[in-house]
């Protein structure tokens, strides 16, 4: 058994995908044959009218292009080139002297990204672009004159009953008219993948709230369902991607539903399962080895003595020893995901398992020999951080629902501690006694707290206030001080708010280092000798100054290797059970003196450790040091280990380690774990400056360790499963029985034989949540071991035969003020000119391609000489031109659609009015708005254009420039008066939106309508306003994303979600005249900024007269 999509029909053939391959079956079902066998996936077959060929979408050399093949196999033809998300939605009708054409989907040709169909000659490679924008899938009447479409790509978002926005829906195009019609209009929700059978077009519809097969009239009448599935095998499941017989003679049906094909045959109106077998050796499902543990390592933990590592990757935990010796595997079982492995008192492991089905804390050998313990067996939600005492008794955890808990090992039973409607807590750290926890907590004003948690009454006390933003507590291993990073240094680098782009305060290097007195009377350590407090002659160079009035605790001797420890030979495996230490703690060490905290005054015993101000993380305290994490200023700047010396005297940050990713301090101080990229170190803590991490690291040469698919799928469906229901904002899950969804679709995962296909079964179960921001992405999918890169031109070409080359058509034009973005051939000394042709690449001849885009592989960014036929006429010419991207290519694409539509709007408005596009709302969009508004915010109207915009949280910054107001103005004694609040907006403004419009988008669109800033037009957008972390990643890496924080207004309703904002004015941007070039909502938008400029004018008033103050 398999697990079967995407089919398509030729009378009794049938082509479908499994396993990532095409497959051929009689469509009676019986046991396939594989057609293609490439590493890559093959999808979207179909079969061409004549039954010859199958026409789909392969990577082959990367890129997701368009091939056919010989329905009988053979070796597949590439049809394009594109390089940009191209799919096969079909075949045209063979009408008189022209062949059957492949209905290809691409988003090539757009500038803006929308989805266009072409029509591609198998055998030519001639291509014809259908005239139609945000077309995605089609099919022709018999004629070939009439084309029935989905408007709408999918919209991204795994969901069921979907009725938002960018709901696709049908719609009818006559060769010649001067627009298509729609034919579904009556209904909000989806309506796609049409199909033409005897006058009737039959399609999918979720109108009875699944996906199933429904037909109507050519004009949209007369609506009859089709299929109905409700059986008790089958009900809830959608019908998908349902492909019609391509040879025109049966009209039958076939389709996914589950892990199965059916077979519906509109004449008896019933459908029928294929029973269907693969001959097959499934080898994806085959043991396979992780050979890059690096990629998938989610945890790295040092030993108290610092001697070894516990490493968690890819769900299964391994020690790896500071002097070497073997690897060990401590945990083998396939099915199970381990989590945050750290190491207990005694030298067992205590890790987070899911072997019971929920997230369990459990203990384990840490040589890999002997029983697993279970030690909670309570789990309902997800944990993290287990945090075990020094003394072993005690665990300290956190979970999904901002719950602190502490576990108590011999009792085993946990008690809640602390609870934070604001956030999770973090940084867990128990005292040297064991008797108190630290941790960090949001206050209600989104700054954090320290707290210690007292074990003897169970108090809460605060060792910080909610002034300022504290984090990364540690205690001083003798137990005297509580040291911690603070934003205390609050100065803005800005001095005023004078000057281009709105100047405003920033706040760099806010961190400073402090620590608290637990005692009163406390001396700091940093703090010089004085005439009170003389350093004696005979101190030591390290010894520490008794506090007036306190008994100075002994200096704790470094702990002893117990003598069976010193006896054990390299491989721990190797000696005998009875001779293994059983506890690495010391029998004969000093006992640890109780940590007293004298709670009173405690807040006010707060000292500053004198070193500058930085950007400060991950705090450790060590006997002699402090370590801790220095960043720059700028995203995504490297990380280096610092550390600090308790010292009175000398006082300076010196750098251990630069570019690092985590490091931890040992339990005795002594040792460092420190990850860069992939060398994984353990260095002493008392290191020099600069330590060489290449020295020091862990012997991991050689680490892997074997998978099996089907165990480990199975977890992460699980998994999957229970993330949805503990990050879904909604603790009722809309209303859906959640357990009965694992029961319905776990059963289907024996079926499953690639990555690919889980994601598929994991998208069929979230989406019955029925809310946005759902995706399922990533995991350990297969590849193809090629991956050419395509270039570009920057340009539209079409091949010219008689001409001898490719035809310049078009040059993507790019704003002058922004050189980087030009063209290839629009660059100085380049100079190629729309009209002229393109006769040879490196000296091949153009004509020789099918596409002109096969010369250019693998050639961005080196240089290419092109022999050029001018326009006019005249001699031939050479050129160096240095192709880029594809990526860069869709870029350009994409800005020229900007580009244009701010000329439009300043020659229209005779540049009274600004045009501002956001394609999405992150940092780099906030660059966007500044280089866009700044320069045009003295005019009298504005348009900010969020059409296709992706989403992100900026949303607050934009709003709250444009709710700046000029409440005043300052006038010197010449020249133009200046108002304050400065560079507020003054004019009207205008926000486009459309179905495209996604997420902070959307919230942003609302954010005008409900604050009164102006005025929304366009059409209702996507309609996802839960949003999400994508924090809940799987085993390999994959994420099934829930949607965690719902919107809702003070009015007490939930927003935008499902449905999407409605604009004040709806326009739709029409799927002919849109690809003709016309912009009716720009051109709406302008229409009101007009008539709003001449009905209320927008102007600086006069200065008053200057006052009489003279002495009369």
């Amino acid at each position: 058994m398999g697990y079967y999509r995407q089919p398509t029909l030729h009378a009794d053939t049938m082509v479908f995908v499994a396993e990532g391959d095409l497959w051929k079956v009689s469509a009676k079902g019986g046991t396939a044959t594989r057609l293609t066998s490439h590493p890559g996936d093959e999808t979207s077959p179909r079969i061409s009218p004549d039954g010859s060929s199958a026409a789909f979408t392969a990577s082959y050399e990367g890129p997701t292009e368009v091939y056919v093949m010989p329905l009988s196999g053979g070796l597949p033809k590439r049809l394009t080139f594109d390089g940009a998300r191209s799919g096969v939605a079909g075949w045209s009708p063979a009408i008189d002297d022209k062949r059957s054409r492949v209905i290809a989907s691409t988003n090539k040709f757009s500038t803006l990204p929308n989805t266009q169909l072409t029509l591609i000659d198998p055998a030519t490679g001639s291509r014809e672009r259908i005239p139609l924008w945000q077309a995605s899938d089609g099919v022709f009447d018999p004629t070939g004159k009439t084309l029935f479409f989905t408007r709408l790509a999918f919209q991204g978002s795994q969901t069921k009953r979907y009725k938002g926005g960018t709901a696709q829906n049908l719609w009818k195009y006559d060769d010649g008219a001067a627009e298509a019609t729609p034919l579904t209009p009556d209904f909000p929700g989806t309506s796609t993948s049409p199909m033409w059978w005897n006058d009737r077009v039959f399609f999918l519809t979720d109108r009875d709230g699944t996906m199933e097969i429904w037909s109507m009239k050519p004009d949209g009448s007369d609506l009859k369902q089709q299929t109905n599935h409700t059986g008790e095998s089958d009900k809830l499941l959608d019908v998908r991607g349902p492909s019609m017989d391509a040879s025109g003679k049966s009209g039958r049906i076939v389709y996914q539903l589950g892990a199965d094909l059916w077979l519906y045959d509109p004449a008896a109106r019933v459908p029928t399962r294929l029973d269907i077998r693969l001959d097959s050796d499934f080898d994806q499902t085959r043991e396979n080895w992780v050979e890059k543990p690096f990629d998938y390592l989610t945890s790295a933990a040092i030993a108290f003595d610092g001697s070894k590592a516990a490493l968690t990757a890819r769900g299964q935990i391994f020690i790896a020893y500071k002097d070497g010796g073997r690897l060990v595997e401590a945990t083998r079982k396939q099915g199970v995901r381990y989590r945050s492995a750290r190491f207990m008192p005694d030298g067992s492991v205590l890790a987070l398992s899911d072997e019971s089905s929920e997230v369990e804390f459990w203990t384990l050998p840490s040589n890999g020999v002997g029983d697993r313990t279970q030690l909670t067996r309570d789990g309902s939600v997800l944990r993290w951080e287990g945090v075990p005492s020094p003394d072993g008794k005690r665990i300290a955890y956190h979970d999904k629902n901002q719950t602190l808990w502490i576990f108590d090992v011999e009792a085993k039973s946990a008690a809640k501690i602390d609870e934070n409607p604001m956030d999770n807590f973090a940084e867990l750290e128990w005292s040297p006694d064991s008797r108190w926890l630290s941790y960090i907590a949001f206050a209600r004003n989104f700054n954090r707290q320290a707290k210690i948690y007292d074990t003897k009454d169970g108090a809460i006390h605060f060792a910080t206030t909610d002034r300022y933003d504290t984090t990364d507590a540690s205690w001083s291993p003798d137990g005297k001080w509580l040291y911690l990073l603070s934003d205390r240094n609050i100065s803005t680098i800005v001095p005023s708010p004078w000057g281009p782009l709105q100047p405003e305060p920033f706040f760099d290097k806010r961190t400073r280092l402090y620590a608290i007195g637990l005692q009163k009377g406390f001396r700091s350590p940093f703090q010089p000798w004085d005439e009170l407090e003389p350093k004696k002659d005979n101190a030591k160079k390290d010894e520490k100054k008794e506090e007036p009035g306190k008994e100075e605790p002994k200096k704790e001797e470094p702990p002893k290797e117990p003598e069976a420890a010193k006896k054990q030979p390299a491989d721990p495996a190797a000696q005998p059970e009875s001779d293994k230490p059983k506890d690495e703690t010391r029998k004969d060490e000093p006992k640890i003196k109780p940590v007293e905290i004298e709670l009173d005054g405690l807040q006010e015993r707060l000292v500053e450790v004198p070193v500058p101000a930085g950007n400060y993380s991950g705090l450790s305290a060590g006997e002699k040091r402090l370590f801790f994490v220095s960043s720059g200023s700028e995203p995504g700047s490297p990380n280096d280990l610092v550390f600090v010396e308790i010292a009175n005297k000398d006082i300076e940050i010196k750098t251990i380690a630069k570019k690092i990713d985590l490091y931890q301090l040992s339990g005795d101080g002594k040792s460092l774990l420190v990850r860069s990229g992939e060398t994984l170190a353990i260095v002493e803590s008392s290191t020099g400056p600069d330590a060489n991490l290449a020295k020091a690291k862990l012997k991991l040469d050689g680490w892997t360790f074997p998978v099996i698919p089907r165990e480990e799928w199975r977890q992460m469906f699980i998994e999957a499963w229970r993330l949805e229901r503990d990050y879904f904002y909604d603790t009722g899950m809309h209303g859906v029985d959640w357990k009965a969804m694992l029961q319905r679709y776990l059963p289907l995962v024996d079926r499953v034989a690639t990555r690919a296909e889980l994601s598929d079964l994991i998208s069929q179960m979230v989406g019955e949540l029925s809310a946005l921001h759902i995706f399922v992405r990533g995991g350990d999918t297969r590849s193809g071991p090629d991956n050419i890169n395509p270039a570009s031109l920057g340009a539209v070409l079409s091949r010219d035969q008689a001409a001898g080359g490719y035809r310049v058509n078009h040059i993507y034009k790019s704003d002058p003020d922004e050189p980087q973005r030009r063209s290839p051939l629009a660059r100085p000394g380049v100079d190629v000119a729309e009209g002229d042709i393109i006769a040879q690449v490196n000296g091949r001849d153009a004509l020789d391609a099918p596409d002109l885009s096969m010369l250019l592989r693998n050639q961005s960014g080196k240089q290419v000489l092109l022999k050029v036929i001018p326009k006019a006429g005249g001699e031939p010419r050479t050129v160096i031109v240095t192709p880029f991207s594809q990526g860069a290519e869709e870029d350009l694409r994409y800005h020229e659609w900007q580009y244009t539509r701010r000329l439009i709007v300043e020659q229209q408005s005779d540049n009274q009015f600004g045009y501002v596009h956001l394609r999405a709302m992150g940092s780099g969009d906030m660059n966007d708005f500044a280089r866009g508004f700044y320069p045009v915010f003295i005019r009298k109207g504005l348009i900010i254009d969020v059409r296709h915009n992706r989403g992100g949280n900026i949303d607050s910054w934009v709003l709250s420039r444009l709710l700046r107001k000029a409440w005043f103005y300052w006038q010197g004694r010449v020249g133009e008066p200046y108002w304050n609040m400065q560079l507020a907006f003054r004019g009207h403004v205008v926000v486009l939106c459309n179905e495209r419009t996604a997420s902070d988008g959307e919230a942003f669109s609302e954010g005008i309508k409900r604050l009164k800033i102006g005025r929304v037009i366009g059409t209702r957008t996507w309609g996802g306003e839960i949003w999400l972390s994508s924090s809940n990643f799987l085993v390999d890496n994959g994420i099934a994303t829930a949607a965690e924080y719902g919107v809702y207004g003070p009015e007490g309703e939930w927003l935008i979600e499902g449905h999407g904002v409605e604009p004040d004015e709806v326009v739709d941007n029409l799927p002919r005249a849109t690809f003709d070039g016309e912009d009716a909502q720009l051109k709406a938008a302008i229409a009101y900024l007009k008539k709003r400029v001449q009905e209320a004018p927008i102007e600086v008033p006069p200065p008053p007269k200057h006052p009489d103050k003279s002495f009369k």
